[in-house]
């Protein structure tokens, strides 16, 4: 059998099939495996029907059709199936071929095997792709990492296939090392968490604290797109608003009110939580599917705490105007929260991270790609260490033309009783960063009353702990100091 495909994917669920003919689409030679191998025939007649795309039935078959080095790509489920497939192709390549995990996986798993790989004399990628399903066939935001001698053997096909902005510029590049693809995927993924649940706090005031209509709204959200809130999701919340049921009425209205989640934006919480990095808005965001998913909780406690009339006084277009400030304030603490993230996380693991590249990456392709992306990258090409999004001029700008339209918005959903917890967490997180005195110093007193934890002084230098005899009871051995 003639070695003549360039790339190998195994997994055609959607993801799949769409990356398979994308590659299909720029020239490159792709063969397709399924485990459910007449998947494989009927996407080949087809999906794939008058394409170059290859069938399949073995894992054999398909490493015989491929050139050196073989470059595999798994689409399949986290977990446990790729860990599967890995055993099951090292018995079938050889060494200096790549194995690549295109899914959705923890970026410690990815850390793991590609050590093993590595091992067994083969390279690894753990890459994030980012796009859904449109992305896929499309233009995806592609984010590889790993086995870094791998990358110029995927990096012509990922390139060629990946979204592009500006001057044909692709939204893929090297991540870094071990599992820098998948953080950076994950953390991406925490991003989207509260980028949604901004915008659907934002949908909630103007619906019941404004009484619009959908229609209304839908106009709102177009014109929203056309300026500094520019992104996918505003795009999407914009055509779903229009969008109307059989008989006529929207679509939105008929939908359960109850969110589910695959993982991601919980383990990125996980993960700042293991650094100590408060990405309290996703946090949040995370949470409020959790609520979310009480509705009969919900439905029993709205009745016995009934609401009050939770309508805003005042000019709706005034209000529509503080709402969408707002939003644009919180999305920019989103942001920063996340990359104040993948800054720790570089250090902790010894990654290069291109943040402002990163940032690139997200601008095309991805699910929360947005305008204000390429202010992220400004801000980081001009200072590559910046500690925090919003000591740059432009952010910093932004967060105080919007932060009397933030508190005012803020303040009156509690007023009314409208619940808008990522909105209020990342106000709360903006006074908390920008305050140089908080009361950590009173709660440090009570831990040492307690448990005799110790304290630093404010006259004494920093690493200087004591401990003082609160009762004149206790004694003078004072616990060991240690931040987990």
């Amino acid at each position: 059998m003639e070695p003549k495909a360039d790339i190998a994917l195994i997994g055609l669920a959607v993801m799949g099939q769409n990356l398979i003919l994308n590659m299909n689409d720029h020239g490159f030679t792709v063969v397709a495996y399924n485990r459910t191998t007449s998947k494989v025939d009927d996407f080949v007649n087809n999906e794939a029907k008058g394409t170059k795309v290859i069938g399949a039935h073995s894992l054999a078959e398909m490493v015989a059709l491929l050139k050196r080095p073989r470059r595999v790509m798994l689409m399949v489920k986290a977990g446990k199936a790729v860990d599967e497939f890995i055993e099951q192709l090292l018995g079938v390549l050889e060494p200096g071929d790549i194995i690549i995990d295109g899914g959705n996986s923890l970026f410690e798993d990815t850390i793991r095997r590609t050590k093993y790989v590595e091992s067994k004399g083969l390279l690894y990628i753990g890459t994030g792709v980012s796009g859904g399903e449109e992305g896929a066939r499309r233009g995806p935001s592609i984010m590889p990492g790993g086995s870094p001698a791998a990358w110029e053997h995927v990096k012509p096909i990922f390139q060629a296939i990946s979204a592009k902005v500006g001057e044909n510029v692709p939204c893929c590049d090297w991540v870094g090392e071990g599992g820098a693809g998948h953080y950076v995927k994950m953390t991406h993924n925490g991003i989207e968490y509260g980028d949604m649940q901004l915008t659907c706090e934002a949908y909630h005031l103007m619906k019941d604290g404004l009484g619009m209509t959908p229609d209304e709204m839908h106009e709102v959200f177009k014109e929203w797109n056309t300026g500094e809130l520019d992104s996918y999701l505003v795009e999407i919340t914009r055509d779903i608003l229009a969008k109307k049921d059989d008989d006529g009425t929207p679509l939105v209205d008929k939908i359960l009110d109850t969110a589910g989640q695959k993982g991601t934006g919980k383990w990125t919480v996980i993960s700042s939580q293991d650094m100590g990095i408060p990405i309290t808005l996703i946090a949040e965001a995370v949470y409020s599917r959790c609520v979310s998913a009480m509705k009969d909780q919900r439905v029993q406690a709205a009745k016995v705490f009934k609401p009050k009339n939770p309508k805003f006084s005042g000019d709706r277009k005034q209000w529509v105007n503080d709402i969408r400030q707002a939003l644009y304030a919180s999305k920019i603490i989103s942001y920063t929260q996340g990359y104040m993230l993948m800054r720790a996380a570089a250090k902790q693991y010894g990654w290069n991270l291109n943040n402002g590249g990163i940032a690139l990456m997200w601008r095309g392709g991805c699910i929360i790609r947005s305008a204000f992306l390429g202010d992220i990258k400004k801000a980081f090409d001009k200072k590559p260490n910046l500690d925090n999004l919003l000591l740059d001029p432009f952010f910093k700008k932004a967060i105080k033309g919007c932060a009397r339209s933030w508190r005012k918005v803020v303040a009156t959903a509690v007023k009314k009783g409208i619940p808008v917890p990522a909105f209020s967490t990342a106000l709360a997180f903006f006074d908390g960063i920008r305050s140089e005195r908080l009361p950590a110093n009173l709660l440090q007193a009570q831990r040492d009353y307690f448990g005799a934890h110790t304290y630093e002084r404010v006259d004494k230098p920093r690493g200087e702990f004591f401990h003082t005899n609160w009762t004149g009871t206790g004694g003078r051995v004072a616990s060991s100091t240690y931040t987990v």
